[in-house]
């Protein structure tokens, strides 16, 4: 019989807290009594996690915004760094994403002799190369969910195997729009735009009243239209309060949850860049990546970025594929007018979706078995 594990996870937003739970529906096929705990939210507690803090706690993205949450952050990872290396000790620890508070907390507890694995490779082909170094002393392993990144983590001489996106084994290949619309209750002859403004109050404080303006726009020019928003649960009421105010009345509808439902059934999305942005590419949906942040903070990671893009399907494909309209390009106007671009252009979309299925194909492995290999041989190091 299979001897019981005892793993600690940290999923540090709504993004990890899904990737995390695949991950544990894999790993508790290999050993089925698991004792799963840590930092998480519902999508691992349906996998029989036991959640010593929410995910929501971490959910804060940008310098000037983390510094307002400094103090209980830290005040968090001290805590559970405690138990992790005295009452609590795992077998393994897992952080995924969240690399800003897991790499130091990885780099602690491997330093005391536990065995720590990395899940989602800090984007450092992006921005902040130097953190790899970091990476090299905290981890003895990452998971790699995109398939260039265990040759770049090689030269530094960190272990690291491509598991491919868990996303892409769960988005299907060929979306089923009809129902998905009517499950939403909409017409298979509506115009709808998908609106994600994020998944952090920071996000929706700063893209919430802009996406609506632009859907009050896109309104005007083409009445009729339906927008949808899969809001967080948590942030629903504030999202709610944005929309009233821009006068949108029952042309939009803000749900909880459902983002993939909501993807499946629009004809474009207007999306704050996050990993939304590479399941709006599986799904195979035209969209618009907007992103805006705290001045101080756009600054200071302007200066760290190393590529011309911010959205990870732009990043993957290498180029522009989809619009992006970042800070102060992020006006209403702006936005409205790309999203009718798209809406102009059935030929444009058409060569997207088959540029997308192709990116989809690249990023379906069999995730949770080769994640799971790679756990069991750090386990067995």
């Amino acid at each position: 019989m299979t001897p019981s594990k005892r793993f600690a996870l940290v999923a540090g937003e709504t993004s990890g807290d899904l990737l995390a739970g695949l991950l544990l529906g894999g790993v508790r096929q290999r050993w089925p009594d698991l004792q799963s705990f840590g930092i998480g939210g519902a999508q691992m507690a349906a996998q029989g996690f036991n959640a010593l803090w929410s995910s929501e706690k971490l959910a804060v993205r940008g310098y000037v915004e983390v510094l307002r949450h400094y103090r209980e952050i830290v005040n968090i990872r001290s805590q559970l760094q405690q138990r992790l290396l005295t009452t609590q000790r795992p077998d393994v620890f897992i952080g995924v994403d969240a690399p800003d508070f897991n790499l130091d907390l990885e780099a602690n507890l491997k330093a005391d002799g536990v065995r720590t694995v990395h899940f989602v490779c800090p984007s450092i082909w992006a921005w902040r190369a130097e953190r790899v170094e970091k990476i090299r002393r905290s981890a003895d392993h990452v998971l790699c969910i995109f398939p260039f990144e265990p040759e770049l983590l090689a030269q530094h001489g960190i272990a690291a195997t491509y598991v491919g996106h868990p996303l892409a084994n769960v988005i299907p290949l060929v979306p089923d729009r009809a129902a998905a619309r009517a499950k939403l209750g909409l017409r298979e002859d509506d115009t709808v735009v998908a609106i994600l403004p994020g998944s952090r109050a920071s996000e929706v404080q700063y893209h919430a009243r802009a996406f609506f303006e632009a859907a009050a726009l896109l309104l005007r020019a083409r009445p009729g239209m339906r927008f949808v928003v899969p809001a967080v649960p948590a942030l629903r009421e504030r999202i709610e309060a944005d929309a009233r105010a821009v006068g949108l009345g029952e042309a939009l509808s803000v749900i909880p949850g459902q983002s993939h439902t909501v993807l499946a059934a629009c004809d474009v999305t207007l999306i704050a860049s996050g990993t939304a942005t590479l399941e709006a590419a599986l799904f195979k949906r035209p969209m618009v990546i907007a992103y805006n942040m705290n001045w101080v903070t756009y600054q200071i990671m302007r200066r760290k970025h190393l590529q011309p893009w911010i959205g990870l399907p732009n990043i993957l494909c290498g180029e522009f594929a989809v619009p992006e309209l970042v800070q102060h390009a992020m006006t209403p106007q702006a936005l409205s007018q790309a999203v009718l671009d798209w809406l102009d252009a059935p030929e444009k979309i058409k060569a997207l979706e088959q540029r997308f299925t192709t990116l989809h194909h690249t990023l379906q492995r069999d995730t949770a078995q080769l994640a799971t290999d790679a756990i069991e041989q750090v386990l067995e190091s």
